[in-house]
């Protein structure tokens, strides 16, 4: 069913950029706009901090508001607080924001204590010179009817926004706490003490998962009812135009599609991998990585690069680096089964509806949203979390059984043509945004 074009209205999406590389909230916020662009709705995407990088066409706006040095700069020194917007227009180059939030993504969320509070403040903080432009410019340019806030560290703006705009403000929640729990105290009570005092500004919550919903609800300490489930939904463009009923057995390949980096667990994958050559019939098995791989994680996969070089993997491991589309498509539809064994519970796994798309079946630890998802889709199995011999045993059972994986394959495959497309997204986001707006 697709929405009526009749009654549009005019969204402002507010978007966090994740300096330069691909990240799941980024092209889920991209989808999301294009969908709402595509049903002939007036939406606006409008970058965060720095510019938004997608993998398909995207629907930001050039302009880039809150951006990374300035709101730093204004944070650190009285005098970039009033400095005036030829200077501030200069800090906000896109080269210069990309280079300087690839560095902060190096700094660790127990050094940005004070920063994180700035921000949280809104209209109390440092930074309010930015918010003032962003809002001058919805008033201006956008006039927008609702606004979307893409997570909980800008939930300060949102007290500015409702009062100056006389508009419902939604806000996303797609993951923060792993940042947020991360802090260092005392700055990680204060900073849960803001949110909750500012939960009050926002008309509506949404998660990308009933787990994370109901996390975030005991976080927030507001009502469960408050915070709706909207699932990701990806571009058509992804979806397999048919599933193989099975693939060449001439060879078993595992995939991982995720950042390089100790959390998401590709170490713990190469250990499976490393059990599972031991069992007769896997000699050869193959593991094929790709996902960005930052500064502050590149001694850690050089180690585990050097690991995996003096062991029986070493003919059987490749790494792609960071892959555009096609290279996305082409991993997943080579891969007899995809794998990402975070060592924290996600909050949507974007990545997971991509590789179902494309019908190709997912082993993932049982917690976070993968359990939810796994049920809803039926695309693929669990294994018990941190676990390496337990993801070991579960991929061998299923490299060994093509008739099991083509069946999860198809399911999955199905499932996201019929419920978690951007499309599907979008109709669920209208319908919070229209009872808002009520």
């Amino acid at each position: 069913m697709t929405e009526s074009t009749t009654d549009s209205l005019r969204i402002a999406i507010l978007a966090a950029g994740a300096a330069g590389m691909y990240c799941g909230s980024c092209i889920r916020d991209n989808a999301l706009a294009m969908a709402l662009k595509t049903m002939g709705h007036d939406c606006v995407m409008i970058p965060l901090y720095t510019p938004v990088k997608t993998d398909t066409d995207n629907a930001a706006i050039g302009q880039v508001f809150y951006g990374g040095v300035n709101v730093f700069l204004q944070h650190a020194s009285r005098i970039f607080r009033h400095t005036p917007r030829v200077l501030d227009w200069l800090m906000d180059r896109p080269w210069l924001l990309t280079m300087a939030g690839s560095y902060g993504a190096q700094t660790s969320p127990a050094q940005l204590g004070d920063f994180t509070l700035d921000i949280l403040r809104g209209e109390s903080g440092h930074t309010i010179k930015e918010l003032r432009r962003l809002i001058k410019f919805l008033k201006t340019d956008v006039k927008p009817q609702i606004i979307s806030v893409p997570n909980l560290m800008f939930i300060g703006a949102a007290r500015l926004l409702k009062s100056e705009l006389k508009v419902p403000v939604i806000l996303e929640l797609t993951g923060e706490d792993i940042f947020l729990n991360a802090m260092a105290e005392p700055h990680k009570a204060e900073a849960r003490t803001i949110i909750r005092e500012r939960a009050r500004d926002v008309d509506q919550f949404v998660a990308t998962s009933h787990y994370y919903a109901d996390e975030m609800a005991a976080y927030l300490d507001v009502p469960r009812a408050k915070i709706a489930v909207v699932y990701p939904g990806i571009p058509r463009d992804y979806l397999a135009s048919e599933i193989r009923s099975s693939k060449p057995e001439t060879r078993k390949t595992a995939a991982y599609l995720a950042r390089i980096c100790p959390e998401k667990g590709l170490d713990q994958l190469v250990d499976a991998m490393l059990l599972l050559q031991q069992k007769p019939g896997f000699e050869n098995v193959q593991l094929c990585a790709a996902g960005y791989l930052g500064k502050a994680h590149q001694q850690w996969y050089a180690d585990l690069a050097a690991r995996i070089a003096k062991g029986p993997l070493a003919k059987n491991y490749t790494y792609l680096g960071e892959v555009d589309l096609a290279g996305k498509l082409g991993l997943m539809d080579d891969a007899d089964v995809f794998a990402v064994p975070t060592r924290y519970a996600e909050a949507k796994g974007l990545y997971v509806l991509e590789c179902l798309a494309r019908g190709t079946p997912v082993v993932l630890p049982a917690h976070g949203a993968f359990p939810e998802l796994v049920t809803e889709t039926g695309g693929g199995v669990t294994h018990a979390v941190g676990d390496a011999r337990a993801l070991a045993d579960t991929l061998a059972e299923l490299l060994n059984d093509p008739g099991r994986r083509a069946t999860l394959g198809k399911a999955g495959h199905a499932a996201v043509r019929d419920r978690f497309l951007d499309s599907h997204m979008a109709e669920g986001m209208l319908a919070l945004y229209r009872a808002a707006i009520r």
